[in-house]
């Protein structure tokens, strides 16, 4: 044991433990409180402390039990009882109903009523013809007693807490009527119980000791000067504790948002800007809203069980609003009223109430069709849900952002130019490309694609423009744009990062970094 190293590191807190005890004395935080004049976090922080350098051990844990007087019980100190109140009133003031018991005594008509109950159990009240309780004779009953016993034990328990050792057979048999562990606001005490840890310093603590003598240190010398050090001049006469400069500060981190959490607000705040209003919806979606809606065949290889999550209990929702579901089951099958020819099958209307974590946040896009205004603007940030092979481009959980934009002059350059603005504006794209892409519910369908300088090209997400069968089954006539972008495909170019997981990751380090970039 390096003696001098270990004097070195000693706090005051630890020293006038040291030079105050003898090894084998039994130590406790309640014991350093009144000898040593400690706070009880202190006197742990000492024990802590000296229990690392190897100089203090654990002996033992007890475990006491005390009762707290509540505000309730304070109450029936002064005041008395329910059950003491009510036979006082029935004594002096003659018959009363409940209510009128109630009402003077100015208590809850359930208290009366349960006091009522225990006086009537003893004999001591009973009701008279009129419906009125009347007084019969003092109870003599246990459950009275402690009634009585209260008093004598709220006085012994003025503003602390009574030691369970400190009370009679008795009074611990009255306390237990009366106290409660949890949800003590209705009990006149609360039990507490605590741990009481003791300890013992160690004998190596001796040769500390001399080599703290031999140093000339007491544990009380000035750790930090005060105002009123400076005003008295009392600094003059103390002994200063040595510092090592050396030591680097401590590392101040201040508190930030997640760079990704900025990254997403950053592009709510540049849609709303740009005059789109937000949409939301349910993570847990129906085959008709994620699927049917967007005119997507229930015969689709899409619908595979293997691309979406299925709910496992309920297995289906209740029911589809119409006219929504009759008018998307005959674009189906058969076109309805939309000028096209359908899937031509039969629509099972079983199946689309099925449930499933949402799969595309198109299914927002769905939903807001038949409420929006024309012209109209929408955008929302979707959490999606689908079976994948994780690596640096793909998740099983992600976000897309998806947007609908109506309006009879609205036409597939208006489209093209945001698309431009989410690659280069948004994500920080240099290098765009557009690509014909199929989507069921859209024609013509574009793909956007990106260039990273990691990753290569890779598509940022699908856009295009709603088919009739979607929009004229909501009601809508009007051209209407729609895109479903990758948000986290974007952060990867907009954060500088190379792996979707990076998004996620439990590298405080990293995190804080990248939103020191970001």
């Amino acid at each position: 044991m390096d003696i001098q190293s270990i004097i070195k590191n000693l706090h005051p807190l630890e020293i006038r433990v040291i030079r105050a005890y003898e090894p084998g004395q039994e130590l406790t935080a309640d014991k350093l409180v009144q000898e040593l004049g400690y706070k009880p976090g202190h006197a742990n922080q000492a024990f802590s402390w000296l229990a690392g350098k190897d100089l203090l051990a654990e002996t033992g844990r007890t475990t006491s039990t005390y009762y707290e007087i509540t505000d309730l019980g304070r109450q029936y100190a002064k005041e008395g009882t329910p059950e003491e109140r009510i036979i006082n009133l029935l004594q002096t003031k003659g018959p009363h109903s409940l209510p009128e018991i109630a009402s003077a005594l100015s208590l809850d008509n359930k208290d009366v009523g349960s006091a009522f109950g225990i006086l009537s159990k003893e004999e001591a009240v009973a009701m008279n013809d009129e419906k009125k309780a009347v007084f019969i004779e003092m109870p003599k009953a246990k459950r009275f007693a402690v009634s009585v016993a209260l008093h004598r034990l709220a006085a012994k328990s003025p503003s602390g807490a009574i030691d369970q050792k400190n009370l009679t057979d008795d009074e611990i048999r009255v306390m237990g009527t009366l106290a409660k562990k949890r949800g003590a606001a209705d009990s006149p005490f609360r039990i507490i119980e605590r741990e009481t840890v003791s300890h013992t310093l160690k004998q190596s603590i001796l040769e500390v000791k001399k080599a703290l003598d031999a140093a000339g240190i007491t544990g009380d010398e000035i750790g930090s000067i005060t105002p009123a050090m400076l005003k008295s001049g009392e600094w003059k006469k103390g002994s200063f504790r040595s510092y090592n400069i050396s030591i680097p500060p401590a590392r101040i981190i201040p508190g930030r948002n997640n760079p990704y959490v900025s990254f997403l607000e950053s592009v709510k705040d540049k849609l709303c800007s740009l005059g789109f209003e937000e949409f939301d919806g349910p993570l847990v979606e129906t085959e008709f809203w994620n699927s049917d809606a967007l005119f997507m065949p229930q015969f689709h290889a899409a619908r595979d069980i293997h691309d979406a999550y299925y709910i496992k209990n309920p297995t289906h929702a209740k029911s589809i609003d119409e006219p929504w579901l009759s008018n998307v089951a005959a674009a189906h099958e058969n076109g309805g009223d939309t000028g096209s020819r359908g899937w031509n099958y039969k629509f099972d209307r079983d199946f689309t109430r099925r449930l499933i974590l949402r799969s595309q946040g198109t299914a927002l896009s769905a939903h807001q069709l038949h409420k929006a205004s024309i012209p109209g603007k929408y955008f929302g940030i979707a959490r999606c849900f689908r079976y994948d092979k994780v690596d640096a481009t793909h998740l099983s959980d992600f976000y897309q952002t998806e947007g609908i934009v109506l309006g009879e002059e609205v036409n597939l350059k208006t489209l093209l130019g945001f698309l431009e603005m989410f690659a280069v504006e948004i994500a920080g794209a240099t290098d765009v490309k557009y690509v014909p892409g199929y989507f069921p519910f859209t024609e013509p369908s574009i793909e956007v694609h990106i260039k990273h300088p990691v990753l290569g090209w890779f598509e940022l997400g699908g856009s295009g423009i709603f088919r009739p069968e979607v929009t004229r089954a909501m009601g809508i006539e009007v051209p209407v744009l729609a895109w479903g972008i990758g948000i986290d495909r974007m952060a990867l170019m907009a954060l500088g990062l190379n792996d979707l997981r990076e998004l996620f990751s439990q590298d405080i380090e990293g995190v804080r970094l990248r939103k020191a970039k970001y």
